[in-house]
């Protein structure tokens, strides 16, 4: 998606480059970040999996994993943004994955707070996450504006993957 930013009319990197240098492959979920259309959607469904894996934690012990996700995050899509000579590439889809991660928080079994489906409580994470990372409500916007390097990269998603959260927990609270 053009936003009229430098970095969405820049060329895309080389698929051969993404897959081959692990900062890339990471930093690009895999080759998610490859796809031709939406590649922070594709990201996002990279993130669905990480979450699952992390999900059934203890409370303590999910927080230590997704602080340790976030801040290998930051240096992983600083890397490969380093790397390219483009900050915040659109193929660079760690931060969706990191983001949603936050945003799916309010799922988690130690809270006890869904009274959904799980997989109504996923698809509903992964829309509010998609919804707040694409509309970039203030002060999203601004941090994706202003503040560089990987942790300018991954800011403006976990604020949108916060945002999400909060709306899922109100929704979440309001179906109790």
């Amino acid at each position: 998606m053009d936003l009229g930013r430098p970095q969405d009319r820049a060329p895309k990197p080389p698929a051969e480059l993404v897959l081959t240098t692990p900062e890339h492959l990471i930093a690009f979920g895999f080759g998610a970040g490859l796809a031709p259309v939406a590649p922070g959607t594709f990201g996002t469904l990279v993130g669905v999996p990480v979450w699952l894996a992390i999900a059934f934690l203890s409370l303590p012990y999910y927080a230590a994993a997704l602080a340790l996700l976030i801040l290998f995050g930051i240096w992983v899509c600083g890397e490969s943004a380093r790397l390219l000579g483009i900050h915040d590439c659109p193929g660079i889809v760690f931060d969706e994955i990191a983001g949603f991660c936050v945003a799916a928080t309010p799922l988690l079994p130690a809270l006890a707070l869904a009274t959904i489906p799980p997989l109504w409580g996923l698809v509903s994470a992964f829309v509010l996450f998609r919804l707040f990372d694409i509309a970039k409500p203030w002060p999203i916007r601004k941090l994706d504006q202003t503040l560089h390097g990987g942790f300018g990269i991954m800011a403006d998603d976990l604020l949108a993957g916060a945002y999400a959260a909060a709306v899922l927990a109100g929704g979440l609270w309001v179906l109790r």
